[in-house]
């Protein structure tokens, strides 16, 4: 069995990091969605440097001329894999999703016929998230709307990266350099004509989420700081505020010293003073820290990720 076009219909990237477990099932219900589409296509897997038999998996599934994969030196993150499976993919129309078969395979061709009514963005819009707990939903919910609130691009709200999206939408993506990768948020960005689908997101199947808080954090951190300069702008009212606090304080102290010398000496009022202005201070620091650091990781230019192994050929 061969590949008879050089350029498939449809790839299917998926990120995988410790996904051994759901592999089988996956590549068995991506397949149907696919062929369902077009005789011509590819699966193409992203090992994020797991530590279980994913990569093991992963080359015993590489036998079906359709499935190529590329295996990390090491655990780059979801967006960056999935950033890889960007700019390795050669369909003409590619679909991310994730491995744990929490976003359903076989809505893939629901996707790809709304794509083709002359969209270049169709996403999948959760209406309801199972197998997870409250606060996850909550803080997930809280922060789309925050982020659409302080952002000037249009971040369509209780999404993921289960989408498809055009050939061209690729092309200008990988020509999006930055190391702290909010594909959402740059897709979003990048215009044309989107739109959604509505589903129900299912329970994960097998294996634990690698979706942590402190990455949950990490990821929220990242997707601000790309598309929103608030955090800035709020380091800068409030420091003005307290600016503005902090001479009247002056004012009142030296007025009560000099003109009704009605005072109490001691150190408590001014303690808290300092350490209150200290800590705005330093906030206001540590936001302008996160923006130099990002800064400095686009400067030094370091890749984005490093393969170990691969069994795809590079497009170029």
């Amino acid at each position: 069995m061969t590949l008879t076009n050089q350029y498939p219909e449809i790839s299917i990237v998926v990120p995988v990091f410790n996904e051994e477990k759901n592999i089988p099932e996956l590549y068995d219900r991506l397949t149907k969605s696919a062929q369902s589409i077009s005789s011509e296509y590819e699966l193409l897997f992203v090992n994020d440097g797991s530590k279980d038999n994913t990569l093991s998996v992963l080359k015993k599934y590489s036998e079906d001329v359709h499935v190529r994969y590329i295996s990390f030196s090491r655990n780059f993150g979801h967006q960056i894999a999935v950033s890889a499976g960007l700019n390795y993919c050669i369909g003409k129309t590619v679909v991310i999703i994730d491995a744990d078969l929490q976003d359903p395979p076989e809505l893939i061709k629901d996707l790809y016929v709304k794509l083709k009514e002359g969209y270049d963005v169709v996403y999948a819009k959760r209406k309801t998230r199972q197998g997870e707990s409250y606060m996850k939903k909550t803080t997930a919910k809280l922060f789309y709307r925050i982020l659409s609130k302080i952002t000037s691009i249009n971040i369509p709200l209780d999404t993921g990266d289960f989408r498809i999206i055009s050939r061209k939408v690729v092309e200008i993506l990988n020509k999006m350099p930055e190391q702290h990768k909010f594909l959402r948020g740059q897709i979003s960005w990048v215009g044309f004509k989107q739109t959604f689908i509505e589903y129900d997101r299912a329970e994960r199947i097998a294996g634990e989420t690698g979706y942590t808080y402190r990455k949950m954090i990490r990821f929220a951190l990242d997707g601000i700081t790309s598309f929103s300069n608030f955090p800035l702008k709020f380091a800068t009212a409030t420091g003005f505020l307290f600016s503005i606090v902090s001479f009247f304080i002056m004012l009142y102290t030296l007025y009560s010293r000099f003109i009704t010398r009605d005072y109490q000496p001691g150190w408590a009022s001014l303690m808290i003073t300092i350490l209150f202005i200290g800590g705005i201070q330093l906030i206001g620091i540590g936001i302008i820290g996160e923006y130099i650091s990002r800064l400095s990781d686009n400067v030094r230019n370091r890749p984005l990720y490093i393969i170990d192994e691969s069994n795809c050929k590079n497009k170029d």
